[in-house]
């Protein structure tokens, strides 16, 4: 992939890719981060991880998400409320039946337009799913309708508090961890790109806190470590 701004860093890449870490893998602030790296002697501006993120986080996305193996057969889709800048926006989430998030969308409204742009979306990245859950929003059924390649897609609706709906409803909580961490989102592109890393560094890592064995969690650490300097040599 190329590089959208080539410039030589001051620091190695090493250095950039592990704040980058940092920041989309905890709930942390820049400033929290440039904390974190002073005091293993590393003096970098927030200002510079802010002006690391614009660069890398598009990169970073595409390069982490084609790493990912083969999503499910089963979407479940859901919509929350976050506000950017003051003004309330709707974050529209899909997740496959195993918990991994295949896409997020964030959008001013929560109407039919809106979630047609999420399926059209979804279907231009991955297969035509055997089976679609909502919750009751009827903007679902009527994009779906609208929507020729999905009218064979079997349609779910449940409430968003029933069991079945678990999987999606807790994917929204790191978010607003972050949400909280960063005392808001500021700026829409902005949020939107941000997000879209820290949804495929959650993937990356979705196995690391688990009931699994000790050795086994650390295997998947290791390997999700790996991958993460993989995607960060690719997008240096």
């Amino acid at each position: 992939m190329t590089d959208r701004k080539p410039y030589r860093h001051r620091f190695p890449l090493s250095v950039i890719g592990y704040a980058l870490r940092l920041y989309h893998r905890f709930p942390l602030s820049q400033r929290d981060v440039q904390e974190l790296l002073h005091e293993r002697g590393v003096q970098v501006s927030h200002e510079t991880l802010r002006q690391w993120n614009i660069k890398f986080a598009p990169l970073l996305t595409e390069e982490l998400r084609h790493r990912e193996p083969r999503q499910g057969s089963r979407w479940f889709l859901d919509e929350v409320c976050v506000k950017v800048g003051g003004v309330r926006h709707w974050l529209w989430r899909a997740v496959d039946e195993n918990g991994d998030v295949l896409d997020i969308l964030l959008q001013e409204h929560r109407d039919t337009q809106a979630a047609r742009s999420f399926f059209v979306r979804l279907v231009g990245e991955y297969d035509v799913p055997e089976v679609i859950h909502t919750d009751k929003l009827w903007s679902y059924g009527a994009a779906l309708r609208e929507l020729p390649v999905l009218h064979s897609v079997e349609h779910v609706q449940v409430v968003s508090t029933a069991r079945c709906n678990n999987l999606i409803e807790q994917s929204h909580r790191a978010t607003r961890q972050q949400e909280r961490a960063q005392l808001g989102f500021k700026r829409r592109q902005r949020t939107q790109e941000f997000l879209a890393l820290h949804a495929r560094t959650s993937n990356l890592h979705r196995h690391t806190r688990t009931t699994r064995p000790a050795p086994l969690r650390r295997a998947h650490q290791t390997a999700a470590l790996r991958l993460w300097h993989e995607a960060m040599q690719r997008v240096a």
